[in-house]
C-alpha cells in the first residue's frame, strides 16, 4: 500500500500541473509516479531537467533496456512494470528481450554490453573496475555515450528510490505477449 497520497493533476501544486499535463497528454493519465515527484514541483523540474535531454541520448529500445537493468537491481516493481509497458510501446522491445535486460542481458551483444554496465554502475554506485569499463567500449560505445548510459541509470535510481521509498501504486498495465508492438 502507497506510504502517501497520489494527487490528481489538479491537486498538485500549481507549478507542478504544466508538467504533469504534459505526462497526462502523452500517456493518457498521470502515471502516479510523476504525480507523487510533483508534490515539490522543485523535484519534478529536477526530474523534468534529466528527462528531457536524454530523450535524446540513445535509442528509446536502449533507453528502456537500461531503465529495466537498473530498476532490477533497486528492486523497484513500479519502474519494472512502467518500462515493460514503456519499452514494449515505444522501444518496439519484445517481452523475452526485456526479461534479459533485467538480468544485465541482451539477444544482441552491443545492447548487453550497454545494459550490463548499466547494472554494474548501479550495483558498485559507481565504482567498476576496469575490465567493465573496457568491456563496454569494446563493445562499441563511446565515452560519451558511456556517460549517457550513467546519467540514463541515474535518472533511472531517482524514480525507482522515490517508488520504493512511497510504496507507489502502479498504475501501468501488465504487458502480454500479444501486445508487444512489433
Amino acid at each position: 500500500m502507497t506510504r502517501t497520497t497520489i494527487p490528481t493533476r489538479d491537486q498538485a501544486p500549481v507549478d507542478s500541473q504544466p508538467t504533469l499535463e504534459g505526462f497526462e497528454k502523452f500517456f493518457g493519465f498521470v502515471p502516479n509516479l510523476f504525480a507523487v515527484i510533483g508534490k515539490s514541483p522543485n523535484a519534478l523540474a529536477a526530474f523534468k531537467g534529466l528527462q528531457i535531454p536524454l530523450q535524446k541520448t540513445l535509442d528509446a529500445g536502449m533507453r528502456e533496456r537500461i531503465a529495466l537493468a537498473v530498476s532490477e537491481v533497486n528492486g523497484c516493481e513500479y519502474c519494472i512494470r512502467a518500462h515493460g509497458f514503456i519499452g514494449t510501446r515505444f522501444g518496439k522491445l519484445d517481452l523475452e528481450e526485456m526479461e534479459l535486460n533485467r538480468h544485465g542481458k541482451s539477444g544482441d551483444p552491443k545492447a548487453e554490453a550497454a545494459v550490463s554496465f548499466a547494472k554494474k554502475v548501479t550495483e558498485t554506485r559507481g565504482k567498476v573496475t576496469d575490465d567493465d569499463l573496457a568491456a563496454v567500449r569494446e563493445a562499441g560505445w563511446s565515452d560519451a555515450q558511456i556517460i549517457e548510459i550513467i546519467a540514463l541509470s541515474v535518472q533511472f535510481l531517482y524514480t525507482n528510490f522515490v517508488n520504493n521509498v512511497f510504496q507507489t501504486e502502479i498504475d501501468f498495465p501488465v504487458v502480454e505477449a500479444q501486445e508487444v508492438v512489433e
